[in-house]
């Protein structure tokens, strides 16, 4: 029986014990499609994160494979980003704004405002303050 996509989730104490009987519910192939996809990324979510005896180990770790190698071959480049960009990111995230970039940085407001319109680049001191503060990368507002 193969699973759909928007089949109910199955309990983990009602899936197949044995490596053979989940072979025999769910074959694992080379996913080709969209479908092959979900099914199998249904079937891993339905078995990660509980106790599973060593058959349904194997089996998840098959199936993960399977639905890695996809998204590696189906996946889009990610765009870098450039410091600058970075920098309004985690403000955003973080709920700030200019003048809370000025206090941390302990500048005027208006260094810090060119610094985000990009008319300033950081210092090293600057970013080695952001990294702290935010605990990422100094690598990251370099561009």
């Amino acid at each position: 029986m193969k699973p759909k996509t928007d089949a109910r989730p199955i309990a983990v104490a009602r899936l197949p014990k044995t490596y053979a009987a989940l072979i025999a519910w769910h074959v694992p192939r080379p996913l080709r499609d969209k479908t092959d996809y979900e099914n199998a990324v249904e079937i891993v979510d339905q078995l990660a994160g509980h106790e599973l005896n060593a058959d349904q180990d194997d089996y998840l770790d098959l199936l993960s494979d399977l639905v890695a190698a996809y998204e590696e071959q189906h996946a889009k480049p990610l765009r870098r980003i450039n410091g600058l960009e970075a920098l309004r990111f985690i403000l955003a995230e973080n709920e700030l704004a200019g003048d809370d970039l000025a206090k941390l940085l302990k500048v005027e407001r208006s260094v810090a405002y060119r610094i985000l319109k990009g008319s300033r680049n950081l210092t090293a001191d600057h970013i080695r303050t952001l990294s702290r503060r935010f605990s990422v990368s100094s690598d990251l507002f370099l561009n």
